[in-house]
């Protein structure tokens, strides 16, 4: 039977780190899956911290879109993270994508890799805390992301929520 944990927080509150030294709690030998588009050379750098550090002791898998057709069964598994991911999906061939539609596809597909036994780290952001964007992509996303994350959170076991570095337990 698979376990769900998922980590959310604002940006820099110490949500992968923290997932990180959970995942390393659990496994000798955990799965790191990014779902980052590298778009631009900064960003690139962001990504390039993140493997740095990880050891050799990481599985590493790079996936912008099918998480489950990776082979995951009894393995525990870091996605990092759900942002990034409806991201994806969202703006897929620089298009943006309704809302709805692409809602379904993230859920479709979070399902059919829920049914590969595997406990699953997953890391988001909460964006919604502050103001509404007057940039009507921006308040798009912003509605599918906070939909996915409560689908998500549904689903979890656990629910962790990093402030400052610090976690605080939700579920």
């Amino acid at each position: 039977m698979s376990k769900l944990i998922l980590i959310t927080g604002g940006q820099r509150s110490g949500k992968s780190s923290y997932a990180e030294k959970l995942v390393l709690s659990l496994s000798d030998f955990p799965v790191y899956m990014a779902t980052a588009h590298i778009w631009d050379d900064e960003f690139k750098a962001r990504v390039d911290k993140h493997k740095e550090r990880r050891g050799p002791q990481w599985t590493n898998i790079e996936e912008e879109f099918y998480l489950s057709r990776h082979s995951l069964k009894n393995r525990v598994v870091l996605i990092d993270c759900l942002t990034l991911w409806a991201t994806n999906f969202f703006f897929r061939d620089g298009v943006e994508h309704e809302v709805e539609f692409t809602l379904k596809a993230l859920k479709e597909e979070f399902q059919k890799l829920l049914q590969q036994d595997a406990t699953y780290i997953v890391v988001t952001n909460e964006i919604g805390l502050g103001g509404t964007s007057s940039n009507a992509a921006q308040r798009h996303f912003t509605d599918l992301l906070g939909w996915l994350n409560q689908y998500v959170a549904s689903l979890s076991d656990e629910v962790i929520f990093m402030v400052s570095g610090i976690p605080l337990k939700i579920k």
